[in-house]
Order: structure tokens, then sequence, then C-alpha cells
């Protein structure tokens, strides 16, 4: 897997960092936020073993409102952010911890660390302010040096996303939002990706800490925004879009 990675030296130097034998020195406090709790307690039991990898995790959380109180409370050098969370996803934690990212004397930083590939989610949190975006194929030892590189101030993708980032950046022809997607709140976005990807509606309620009726709610408004008729049009608009 060569996610974040450069040279077979940088690759060498990767490995080292998490055997042990070239990461003396080395430390970074660590959030992991992700909705899933195997997940989490897999990625933490992969890189957690501090005197090994230099990374201590220092907290967890699995939805918006947690993931600002953990982060705001234990004030970690890095985040890892899952792109789409319960209560306004990635995004919304970004924005809410803003303060903390720009802070001059401890700044918090931002690695998206998704299953996602799609350019519109990459983009969204590159904007919302994080320094880098990996996808969960990415190796244990890979993603510690990504950890590093992001608390020394670099920015991390994996090669493919990397593009994506360019184009919106240095684009001057296309337009950098999707006009019909904007016109979509976060949560219309994320009531929309979940029911583009077969899940009921008791089971978005459930995934999204929201009422049925809510969900109704969200899927009339959606359905009213982009002109669509029903959810299987609205399945074929969002893959057409990558956004499922």
């Amino acid at each position: 897997m060569n996610d974040a990675n450069g040279t077979t030296g940088q690759a060498a130097a990767d490995e080292s960092a998490v055997t042990g034998t070239g990461g003396a020195g080395r430390h970074v406090r660590v959030v992991l936020v992700d909705d899933h709790r195997m997940f989490r307690t897999g990625v933490r039991a992969e890189i957690g073993r501090t005197e090994e990898t230099g990374v201590e995790v220092v907290g967890e959380a699995p939805d918006v409102d947690q993931a600002v109180s953990v982060i705001t409370a234990s004030r970690p050098e890095v985040v890892l952010l899952d792109v789409h969370l319960p209560g306004g996803g990635g995004v919304e934690v970004l924005r809410r911890c803003a303060p903390l990212m720009s802070d001059a004397e401890q700044p918090v930083r931002f690695l998206a660390l998704s299953v996602s590939d799609a350019a519109e989610d990459v983009i969204g949190v590159i904007r919302g302010g994080a320094r880098g975006y990996v996808t969960k194929t990415i190796t244990g030892s890979d993603l510690v040096n990504s950890i590093f590189r992001v608390q020394e101030g670099d920015a991390v993708f994996s090669p493919r996303l990397a593009g994506f980032v360019l184009d919106a950046f240095a684009s001057t022809d296309a337009p950098p939002v999707d006009e019909d997607l904007d016109r979509l709140t976060q949560r219309e976005r994320e009531v929309l990706r979940l029911i583009a990807r077969g899940y009921a509606y008791k089971e978005i309620a459930k995934q999204l800490f929201i009422s049925v009726k809510t969900v109704e709610s969200h899927v009339s408004a959606v359905l009213r925004k982009l002109q669509l008729s029903n959810r299987h049009e609205l399945t074929r608009w969002a893959t057409a879009r990558r956004l499922v």
C-alpha cells in the first residue's frame, strides 16, 4: 500500500517509525473520531503502541458533539477525523474547532481518515481546514508517518486524492462546488448519501440520532431542491456524482 508514501527511502523510514528502530524521541497526542467503535479499536491497536510508534491516543469520539468536547478537553496535536459522522459530519467538527486550529501556541491539526474517496468529500474537509486526507486502506506504518507529518505542518494525501485538491484549487474553468449539491444543507447531504446506499428511514434515523419523521422531512427537502421525484432517481443522481 503506497498511500502518503514518497520514495523507497521514505517507506523504510515509515516502517522504522512503527517498529521502533527509527522513531526515538518522536511523540504525538492523537484523538480518534469515527462512528464505528470496532474501527476505532482497530486503529488504536495498530498505531497506539506508544513505545513503538510514538503515537499516544488520548481520546475517542463517535459523533460531532462528543468529538468537539473531547478535542477541546484534551487538546491533541492531531485528530484522525472520519468524514461521515452523526451530527453534521467531519466538516461540522472542523467548523466548531476552527479556533483550536488557528491557535498559534498549540494548534490542533486534522487528518481525514475515511473509507470515502469521493472528490466532494475530500475537497469539503480540506476547505474546512484539514491538513490532509487518506483512505482507510492505508497501512499502519504509513498512517503513523502521515500523523507525524501533519503534526509538523505538512499536507498529506493519498496520491489519487491529491489530484482532486489540485484540480479544485488550481482550476479556473470548473466551479469548485457542485451548484445542485450546494443547495443542500450538511444534514440533507448525509441523508442523501444514506438513502442512496439503500438505508431504510428507520436505519437513517438511528444512524444520525434523529426521528423517522425528521428523516422524511429531509428526504422531501432534498427531492424538492434537486427536482427529483423519488428515492430511485435520487440514488441515480448521487451515484452519478460519486457520492455513494
